[in-house]
Order: C-alpha cells, then sequence, then structure tokens
C-alpha cells in the first residue's frame, strides 16, 4: 500500500477498534473456516514458529489456539491497538504494514485472515512468506473476492479494498512454490433495516478504511434512496460478503 492507503487504512481501523471485534461477524466466520480448513488438512497440532499477518483484535489468534498450539507465535497488525492481542495471548508483536515490517525466519506457519484484502497485489505477500516458510511449511491465508460489497459498487463507490481477487488468481498466486491442499469460497448476504444501518455495519467494522466521500445533507440522503431503491427486499436492504480462502504447504 503507498503511504497515503495506509495511513487511512489505519486510521479508520484505529477509529474502529473498540467495535470491530463483536461488528465483524463475517470476520470471525472466515477465520474459524480457514483454521479448521487448516486442522481438516492434517496440519500439526504443534507449530514451533509462526507468524500472524493482520492479527486485528484476535479472531484468527483465538480460532487457532483451539486446534494448534505454538513454540512462537508472533503477531503482526497495521494498528499499535493490536499489541493488545498480542499481550492477551502471550506472544510477541510486529507493528506496520505487513509488506514492509521484518518477519522472523524459518517459520513453519504463515497465517492472516482478513487482510491481504487491502494489498494492492496480495500475491506479492504470498510469495514473501514463501521465502520465510521453511520446506514444509504451512500457509493459511484468507482474503475477499470481487463479489465483495457488490451493492456498494454498483453504486459507485470507491471505498472498497484494492485488493480483492478471485479464487482462480489466489490458487495462481500460490502455485508456483506451493501445494495446495484447500481453496475455498463463499457468499453471504447480510440483511440491514436501512442503508444507514448499513454505513453503520462499516463504521463499526473499519472496512470504509479507503473511502473519501464527503457525505452532506443532500448526498448521504439520496445514497439512501438509491440503495434502498436497488437492493432492497422485504426482509431488509443486502450488503454482500465474499470470503476466499487457501491451505497450501512451501515446497
Amino acid at each position: 500500500m503507498n503511504i497515503q492507503t495506509v495511513n487511512r487504512v489505519q486510521r479508520s481501523f484505529s477509529r474502529s477498534f473498540g467495535t470491530y471485534h463483536g461488528a465483524a461477524c463475517q470476520q470471525a466466520w472466515v477465520a474459524e473456516r480457514l483454521a479448521q480448513a487448516l486442522a481438516q488438512c492434517g496440519a500439526p497440532r504443534e507449530f514451533e514458529r509462526a507468524f500472524e499477518l493482520g492479527c486485528g483484535t484476535g479472531h484468527l489468534t483465538r480460532a487457532m489456539h483451539k486446534t494448534c498450539e505454538f513454540g512462537q507465535l508472533t503477531l503482526n497488525d497495521l494498528m499499535a491497538e493490536a499489541r493488545q492481542t498480542a499481550q492477551d495471548h502471550g506472544t510477541g508483536f510486529v507493528e506496520g504494514d505487513a509488506c514492509a515490517v521484518a518477519w522472523p525466519k524459518g517459520l513453519d506457519l504463515v497465517a492472516s485472515a482478513s487482510m491481504i484484502q487491502w494489498l494492492p497485489d496480495p500475491g506479492v505477500l504470498i510469495d514473501r512468506a514463501a521465502d520465510h516458510l521453511a520446506p514444509g511449511g504451512w500457509l493459511a491465508i484468507s482474503g475477499y473476492g470481487p463479489d465483495q460489497f457488490r451493492e456498494l459498487a454498483e453504486l459507485g463507490s470507491v471505498s472498497n479494498a484494492p485488493g480483492l481477487i478471485g479464487l482462480d488468481r489466489l490458487r495462481a498466486a500460490a502455485s508456483e512454490r506451493f501445494d495446495i491442499l484447500d481453496v475455498g469460497e463463499a457468499r453471504h448476504v447480510l440483511r440491514f433495516a436501512d442503508p444507514r444501518a448499513v454505513l453503520h455495519h462499516l463504521r463499526e467494522t473499519g472496512v470504509n478504511g479507503r473511502a473519501r466521500e464527503t457525505w452532506t445533507k443532500s448526498t448521504l440522503a439520496r445514497f439512501v434512496d438509491t440503495y434502498a431503491a436497488r437492493f432492497g427486499t422485504p426482509e431488509g436492504v443486502s450488503l454482500t460478503y465474499h470470503p476466499i480462502w487457501i491451505v497450501a504447504r512451501r515446497r
């Protein structure tokens, strides 16, 4: 990410840090799914040296602890507030952009949930993981596909994450240096009472970190009316999540 995007995303997630864990139901779902996939693919019960990128409030950290033990687990996040996650789990912490900070060496697991979509090219991070994993080391990563927040995209929003990629591209990014053990995707449509509730959800989860819109009374009213007209149902207005994930081993 360029420095402007880094700063904007960091501010957005810092503002939402107190509400994120409870509001980010879909991020919690994919973290649990990723940890389950890792275990189902035959991962060892104990990893000697593991590195989790974009730990946030600890959805994946907690999910992995249900099935794994760690000799040394280092957590990373862009936000200083995430240091609390590391303290809660007795682990090391590296603050900063995952593509810029120094990584531990000789890793046997690199894991990340709901972070790679913020990178312009998620393949760069997968390649870096290969550089730092020992042969036979494990990769478990999730992000979001191109249908993520399709409603906002159809209304012309530029707030979406830059690294939304399809499952084929995710598989291709890893296939050169990894043996692919599991890939998957899901589409979950959430329903909200009205478009203002959608905006509230986005603020609470911080996922509007690239948004540059300056709302006025008239632009907000126009957004609410258009969103309701396009995506309203008797059950409420929709918002689509498109999680994707991969589990692989370093050759």
